[in-house]
């Protein structure tokens, strides 16, 4: 029987749920039944701890709701209400975020992280502190993208973004760079056909490590 995950996006912006589910369930390949989850409470775009704080008693009833589900992925590069989630449960719950600094500390050792705007560093911030990676995460950068721009101008985000992650490769040698946001995922492919950097999907990440949680 195949194991259902429930993909939830703690914004209110379902156009999102479905290409981020989407890419999750492309890469997690067959065995799985992704349930794309839209959290309608909460703001259309999570950018920064207000909006953040606001998504999360929604988030919760999501997981309350999806019971069902062997498995929970949280959408946001914030990792939103992740703690409160795994307490309620003790089936798997991944955040995307976490999942992508093991899996770039583990392809590089030493990260950047390339999110959207500046109001989400401080939560970035104190999420790679509290989760252990302080010490191989060398800079949090903001490349100026609004989070829903990805969404509706994905190629126009794409060439701003191009154009940060250029910066970062010239000034370090064969650097590994997590993309910032579930957003990301969309342009991924053609972002990392422009650059030698290694270019880190946290929805990828999170659909990598999803299968060994649930053996």
């Amino acid at each position: 029987m195949a194991k259902r995950i429930a993909f939830i996006n703690p914004n209110s912006t379902e156009a999102m749920t479905n290409s981020c589910a989407t890419s999750f369930a492309g890469i997690i390949g067959n065995g799985y039944d992704v349930r794309a989850v839209t959290n309608h409470d909460g703001p259309p775009a999570i950018q920064g701890e207000e909006d953040g704080a606001a998504s999360v008693p929604g988030l919760l009833s999501a997981i309350a709701k999806n019971d069902d589900c062997d498995g929970f992925v949280l959408g946001c590069f914030d990792d939103t209400g992740l703690a409160k989630a795994r307490a309620m449960t003790r089936k798997p719950v991944i955040g995307i975020g976490q999942a992508s600094f093991h899996l770039a500390a583990l392809r590089s050792g030493h990260f950047h992280i390339l999110t959207t705007l500046a109001v989400s560093i401080p939560v970035i911030r104190a999420n790679i502190e509290q989760q252990g990676f302080a010490g191989v995460c060398s800079a949090v950068l903001a490349s100026g993208v609004p989070v829903l721009e990805l969404e509706h101008n994905p190629d126009q985000s794409a060439d701003i973004i191009s154009e940060h992650i250029a910066a970062i490769e010239a000034e370090n040698q064969n650097p590994t760079i997590v993309l910032g946001c579930a957003g990301m995922t969309n342009i991924h492919g053609q972002l990392q056909a422009r650059h030698q950097a290694v270019l880190i999907d946290p929805i990828m990440a999170a659909a990598r490590l999803m299968p060994a949680l649930l053996l």
